[in-house]
């Protein structure tokens, strides 16, 4: 079983550290004896915005998890406290894989995780981050990063897109999807938080790409170019782009090579086509083609993929084992 231990201190933000706890710790796990052993790690009761919450552990257990979670920082102008920064630091030379969720960035730049790696946190503190940590690539315009072994989240619901994230590369596409879906939330968002700096996100059906996204979900096995999908959406070519940018954060073609992946994971999960099927039905038209995408896109071949990630269909628990051995 793969341990997750969730950092705490007073001054964290409340938000970030009960998403945490839901998606390790309670909704999805079912009857799975595989699922995550979550452990709230900190030096005494701590508060945390309005609540009180009361550690399982020391900061000394962080360096036998598995997975290390900081949450949120919540006064950034204000130095973390050194035993949570050395803790950290600790549990990463340990071999723990540490996250942080939105400001939870400063804590990993303070032990020194983030530097020489490109990391984000919530958009409007990026600027302060990379002015206190030069030596960190700061990118404002992502929802989250993966450098391996240190990952970091934008602001708010982003944590929710790293912690998805987590699972997904720890249980597979299947799996994080279904536990999005209980959770009620998008199993992967496309773009980057640049897209929600100055805009609100666009209500279901308030946007001028409504139509066409789910029209293009459900010809995925079908070619679609930009052009048929401007004149589903009833614009030129280039309004097409100028919209998927404003709504996606990416472009057409791009999103829609992103679509075809996800559903051939889905297909390479739960369903015992070969590689040539399942190009087929993704719209990659080659077993060549969908493998050179399928690596540079997820970072291993689909075969490989099948092997690891193999799902049963029915249950969310019922999972082949992910590639992170347990370390407790």
């Amino acid at each position: 079983m793969t341990t997750v231990a969730l950092a705490v201190t007073d001054g964290m933000l409340h938000f970030e550290l009960a998403l945490a706890c839901e998606v390790f710790g309670g909704a999805g796990t079912g009857a799975d004896a595989s699922w995550y052993r979550l452990r709230i790690c900190g030096p005494r009761a701590v508060r945390a915005g309005r609540f009180r919450l009361e550690p399982d552990d020391g900061f000394d257990r962080l360096a036998r998890a598995d997975t290390v979670i900081v949450p949120g920082w919540a006064d950034i102008d204000r130095e973390p406290p050194a035993d949570l920064v050395d803790a950290v630091r600790t549990a990463h030379e340990a071999g723990a894989r540490i996250a942080s969720l939105c400001t939870g960035a400063f804590v990993l730049a303070a032990a020194g995780l983030l530097d020489g790696r490109r990391a984000t946190t919530h958009w409007a503190h990026t600027r302060e981050l990379a002015l206190r940590h030069p030596l960190v690539r700061v990118d404002p315009d992502v929802l989250y990063v993966d450098e391996g072994s240190v990952l970091t989240s934008a602001g708010k619901a982003a944590a929710m897109d790293l912690c998805l994230h987590l699972v997904r590369l720890d249980h597979g596409a299947s799996v994080a999807n279904a536990l999005a879906r209980r959770l009620v939330v998008p199993p992967h968002r496309d773009g980057g938080q640049a897209q929600f700096v100055t805009t609100p996100v666009p209500e279901p059906g308030s946007h001028p790409l409504s139509d066409v996204l789910p029209w293009a979900v459900q010809r995925l096995d079908q070619p679609i170019t930009v052009e048929d999908m401007a004149r589903r959406a009833g614009m030129s070519a280039r309004n097409l782009g100028r919209h998927f940018r404003s709504v996606t954060g990416t472009t057409p073609l791009r999103w829609l090579l992103t679509q075809r992946i996800r559903r051939a994971q889905e297909l390479l999960e739960t369903t015992d086509h070969t590689v040539d099927a399942v190009a087929s039905a993704t719209g990659m038209g080659t077993a060549t083609t969908l493998r050179r995408h399928f690596h540079r896109t997820v970072g291993v071949a689909p075969d490989a993929y099948r092997r690891t990630f193999r799902a049963r269909v029915g249950s969310l628990g019922e999972t082949g084992a992910g590639h992170r051995p347990s370390r407790s």
